[in-house]
This record gives structure tokens, C-alpha cells and sequence, in this order.
């Protein structure tokens, strides 16, 4: 069992690139509020799901990751349990969607990128516990 303590102000989970801002932009003058989702489904959750604001109900199983252009960014428990030191990095991709996310412009969808981040950058220590 680990311990995470935050020593200092750690970086920001999830961010977006400047791409994925405009489309988050655009869909939510378009649409309203908008949410994203990255689950531990198929393709090992690599795609994330862009839904409209409560569009899909959140379970208590499903972390907060961040904000990314002012959305909420949620991520199964799971998930977030494998990529702890990861920083997820929302972009676009060229085609349509898979499955039921929104897209995020003609023929474009949502994507994750990401880096490894260590205890340092991050400012999270890990103690092991028994």
C-alpha cells in the first residue's frame, strides 16, 4: 500500500494543447458545458470521451482529475491507480470519434498524449506501508 503525501504544489494532472483548447472552445459555444471522461476500457482507455455536462453520470469510483479549457476531467479509479505518475495531455487526432464521444471539430477527435513524471516534478513522495 502506498502513501502519497503532496509536499509542495504539484503540476497539473491533465492539461490541453493550444488544438484542443480552440475545439473545447468551440464545442462548448456551441453546445454548452462539456465534460471529459478516460476510462480503463478498450485500447487501454487512449481515447478520451468528450460528453455533454452530465451527459455521463460520475460514480464515486471516478477521480477528478483537473480542468482542461474550464471542463472537468474525470478518470476511472483504476485508471488513475496505473497513471499516478503520468501527466495526461488532451490533443486532437484527424477522423471521427470512436464510440460515443462527441467529436471535436469535422472530423477530428479527442486524444491523449502523455509523460511520465517523477516524484520530484510532480511533488508527490511515496512511503511503502505495510
Amino acid at each position: 500500500m502506498s502513501d502519497h503525501t503532496a509536499t509542495t504544489a504539484p503540476v497539473a494532472r491533465v492539461v490541453a494543447t493550444p488544438a484542443a483548447l480552440g475545439c473545447i472552445d468551440r464545442l462548448v459555444a456551441e453546445r454548452g458545458p462539456i465534460m471529459f471522461f478516460q476510462s480503463g476500457g478498450c485500447c487501454d482507455g487512449s481515447l478520451p470521451m468528450c460528453f455533454d455536462k452530465g451527459e455521463l453520470v460520475v460514480s464515486d469510483q471516478d477521480v477528478l482529475l483537473g480542468r482542461v479549457g474550464g471542463c472537468p476531467f474525470y478518470i476511472d479509479a483504476r485508471q488513475y491507480e496505473v497513471w499516478r505518475h503520468t501527466q495526461l495531455i488532451l490533443d486532437v487526432g484527424a477522423g471521427a470519434p470512436e464510440g460515443f464521444s462527441l467529436p471535436a471539430s469535422e472530423d477530428e477527435h479527442f486524444i491523449i498524449r502523455s509523460r511520465l513524471l517523477s516524484d520530484a516534478v510532480t511533488g508527490w513522495t511515496t512511503t511503502q506501508g505495510r
